[in-house]
């Protein structure tokens, strides 16, 4: 075997070895240049739900005894939201008619913005049966009433018995409730 021959059988495990030798060295070299300094810091996210919040005041607002033909009144109710969240509001009511008579056909009522006489009307005059202003139904609707957080609001509510009122009205009796629903405005189209 000649001289070339054996160096060529030597060389492959001998570079292999130098090549790990070198791969270690440089290892451990960039091992100890790692040392890097450091920080962290955290941010918190907080939320809170938004109340929808709608009182009225005095609950009862209407008791009218005695009533006689061509007699009329009014009286004021405070619609407040307490909530924290924007509202729109919109009144529905329902009337009893227990003895037959239709006293709730008969009066008249007027629901107004501001303290009474009002200034400008949500519903009638009409029948007190069917008072109502705006739609209880989610979404903006004609006729909504908007309320900031806090806020309240005068409503005026006037009332009529004509004095075109027959004796067969005489002794009747009806209640009327009012109701009123609130949403909020804040993503609510």
């Amino acid at each position: 075997m000649d001289h070339s021959t054996r160096r060529r059988r030597l060389t492959p495990p001998l570079l292999l070895a130098l090549l790990l030798i070198g791969s270690l060295i440089s290892v451990g070299a960039g091992l100890s240049s790692l040392a890097i300094w450091t920080d962290t810091d955290t941010s918190t996210g907080s939320f809170t739900a938004g109340t929808v919040d709608l009182a009225v005041s005095p609950a009862t607002v209407l008791t009218v005894t005695g009533l006689a033909p061509g007699q009329s009144g009014s009286a004021a109710l405070t619609v407040t939201n307490s909530g924290t969240l924007a509202v729109r509001y919109a009144m529905t009511s329902a009337s009893t008619n227990a003895d037959a008579k239709n006293l709730r056909d008969q009066l008249a009522l007027t629901v107004s913005t501001g303290a009474c006489p009002g200034t400008t009307a949500l519903f009638g005059p009409a029948a007190i049966a069917g008072a109502a202003f705006g739609d209880p139904t989610q979404g903006s609707h004609t006729g909504d009433r908007t309320l900031a957080a806090a806020a309240a609001e005068t409503l005026c509510f006037a009332w009529s018995l004509p004095g075109s009122t027959g004796d067969s009205f005489q002794g009747s009796a009806t209640t009327t409730t009012f109701t009123f629903a609130a949403e909020q405005t804040v993503a609510n189209p």
